[in-house]
């Protein structure tokens, strides 16, 4: 009992011992800390997770920018022709638009000519290369001046532009051969007045001694009938000229008709003669002759 006690008595005194030393050390200005401690729980730590992409997936992801920006450069170019072939388009419209002329129509003309180059190359067909090769093209260029004169003029001024602009060298000779071209054109105007003064001389001094063989006055005639020749042939250019321009049917019926008149004319000029002849002359073989000489005159 005595030993049980004893033990108490130490651990109480232990005890005490404690509690003055924990108060003494909180008491202490060394203590721990003064702060309260929060009434709340601390916030959880951020945590940040990093995602380390493996070595294929680096592969993937570089062949895919190279294809994306390869189809970015191949679509810029693409478009790039696109808005170049409609630039080009709009520029030969523009060009078009400008070499054609208001004040003609391309509907009826533009069949003319063809009509006209086709004509060529069936008149041609059995006739050597050369000429076949040549009159079609040449009956293009005439007929392309006679119906569309404003717009073969600008498309040839244009053509002429782009030569001398490209090939200067090639632009100076065929300003020689067209400078050729045209005196040799006027000279050959010139002989072929000066031959037709000849043969109307030596037609009018034929005449002239047949007047006198015959007596007869076959100037008169002739004088007429080439005035009616004249005046019907200018006539007809005039008619022609409105029907091209009007109805493209009539053409053929005014030049057959105007054939038929001129060789009425001429049948009627010779029969008049005829006549004057055979009223003069009581002789008959003389009268032959004579006929012979004014039909081979006329």
């Amino acid at each position: 009992m005595n030993f049980a006690r004893q033990r108490l008595l130490k651990s109480a005194g232990l005890g005490s011992l404690s509690l003055s030393a924990t108060s003494v050390l909180l008491s202490s200005p060394g203590g721990p800390s003064k702060e309260k401690l929060p009434i709340y729980p601390y916030p959880d730590k951020e945590i940040v997770l990093q995602e380390v992409p493996s070595e294929l997936e680096k592969q993937i992801g570089v062949v895919r920018k190279q294809v994306t920006a390869t189809y970015r450069d191949g679509y810029k170019k693409v478009q790039g022709l696109v808005d170049r072939w409609i630039g080009i388009e709009m520029a030969v419209e523009n060009r078009v638009k400008s070499l054609m002329s208001s004040e003609e129509s391309l509907t009826p003309s533009v069949l003319y000519i063809g009509v006209a180059t086709l004509t060529g190359s069936i008149l041609t067909r059995s006739r050597s290369l050369p000429l076949r090769l040549t009159f079609p093209p040449l009956l293009f260029a005439v007929s392309s001046y006679h119906f569309l004169p404003k717009t073969t003029t600008n498309v040839t001024s244009y053509f002429g532009s782009l030569e001398d602009r490209y090939l200067p060298s090639l632009a100076e000779k065929h300003d020689i051969a067209k400078a050729h071209s045209e005196m040799t054109w006027e000279r050959t105007k010139e002989m072929i007045q000066r031959a037709r003064n000849n043969f109307e001389g030596g037609v009018v001094g034929g005449v002239g001694k047949v007047e006198e063989v015959t007596g007869l006055k076959i100037g008169e005639v002739w004088r007429l009938g080439a005035k009616e020749k004249e005046s019907t042939s200018k006539g007809v250019q005039e008619k022609v000229i409105e029907a091209l321009k009007d109805e493209d049917g009539k053409v053929v019926e005014i030049s057959r008709a105007v054939e038929e008149k001129i060789e009425a004319q001429v049948l009627q000029a010779a029969k008049a003669i005829e006549q004057k002849l055979e009223e003069t002359g009581p002789d008959m073989e003389t009268n032959a002759t004579k006929k012979e000489e004014v039909k081979k005159l006329v």
